[in-house]
């Protein structure tokens, strides 16, 4: 999946969060930590880091560096983590949750798609950690 089509996948999820009552802009452009920064429906500040998944994982994967960097903001942002797969999509309210251990696996070196491969320290959430979960009917 090309860098343009994330970015549009990612500008269509605020959309429809933002037909539910959210207040997001999208920041996904300027290579933050996250991809979106607003309030929540009940007016809390919050950042979200959003995935999309060609394939379906049990298990939903988050690197510790972009926990870390997520939890190394400010107090008051509530952190959010959205994926979507084959599966449907999950929410993770990342300030309620006692995260796992960190396990090690090959990752790509970078975010930017590439085929060289690193090992690195990453959360393995399960699907019933997240607070909010639309399945595919078709999965």
């Amino acid at each position: 999946m090309g860098l343009k089509k994330i970015h549009k996948l990612e500008k269509a999820v605020i959309a429809i969060l933002n037909i539910d009552g959210w207040e997001l802009q999208w920041t996904g452009k300027d290579y933050t930590t996250y991809d979106a920064i607003g309030k929540t429906p009940k007016g809390f500040d919050c950042v979200i880091e959003m995935k999309f998944r060609n394939k379906y994982y049990e298990e939903k994967m988050l690197e510790k560096h972009k926990y870390d960097s997520l939890m190394a903001l400010d107090k008051k942002f509530v952190k959010l983590y959205f994926i979507n797969d084959p599966k449907g999509n999950f929410l993770y309210w990342l300030n309620d949750i006692i995260m796992p251990v960190p396990v090690a696996m090959y990752c790509p070196d970078t975010s930017l798609w590439t085929k060289k491969r690193l090992l690195k320290p990453v959360y393995l959430l399960k699907e019933n950690q997240a607070s909010r979960i639309n399945l595919n009917n078709s999965y």
